[in-house]
């Protein structure tokens, strides 16, 4: 399956990141984000992680290479007892300053990849051969090219610049079924297959 949409500015997508981490819950994904610098690959996260509670700031990883988060999903009814099952185990990469995929396995990170966890992995060809293959890939872009900013810069509006294009596949069973939903709680998607 294949989504798309067109975001006006940061706030809708951060708000598309809210509604993929409740259409992810429970799930263990690896999920690739794909764009240019400045693409909105770390908002896109940061909807995702503070969905599921987190309350402080969500940077990229650029240096650390990845940020662990061991969140508590929101209960839906307040007397609930959360579970170990309500823990979303949550691992923001950011694999940019990676000279050789190889450093994955030396520095350990092979360790964070499982089957519970939802791993968002930012830079996903700087570790091409040592990452799991992505159940679901984010291609984010500019909709004015980086060339049309700087010509254009005196006539485009802020809200021109701040425009995203998103494209979202699945490559997965799991994929598939988080992108089903997705779609039916975010009806501007527009669907492809």
């Amino acid at each position: 399956m294949e989504l798309s949409v067109t975001l006006d500015n940061e706030a809708a997508t951060v708000a598309l990141g809210r509604g993929f981490a409740e259409a992810a819950a429970q799930q263990g994904l690896c999920v690739y984000l794909i764009g240019d610098l400045g693409a909105g690959k770390t908002t896109l996260c940061r909807g995702i992680i503070q969905a599921y509670g987190h309350r402080g700031a969500v940077k990229s990883p650029t240096y650390t290479l990845v940020e662990p988060y061991e969140l508590a999903m929101q209960a839906l009814d307040s007397t609930s007892v959360l579970t170990a099952d309500q823990i979303q185990q949550v691992y923001h990469f950011d694999l940019y300053r990676l000279s050789d995929p190889g450093e994955l396995e030396f520095l350990g990170l092979d360790d964070y990849f499982s089957r519970q966890a939802l791993c968002l992995i930012e830079w996903p060809k700087h570790g091409k051969g040592f990452i799991p293959s992505a159940d679901i890939i984010f291609s984010l872009q500019h909709t004015v090219s980086a060339e049309q900013q700087f010509q254009y810069e005196t006539q485009a509006t802020s809200s021109d610049l701040d425009k995203r294009f998103i494209h979202i596949s699945a490559f997965s069973a799991a994929g598939n079924q988080v992108l089903t939903q997705l779609h039916a709680s975010y009806p501007t998607l527009q669907r492809y297959n």
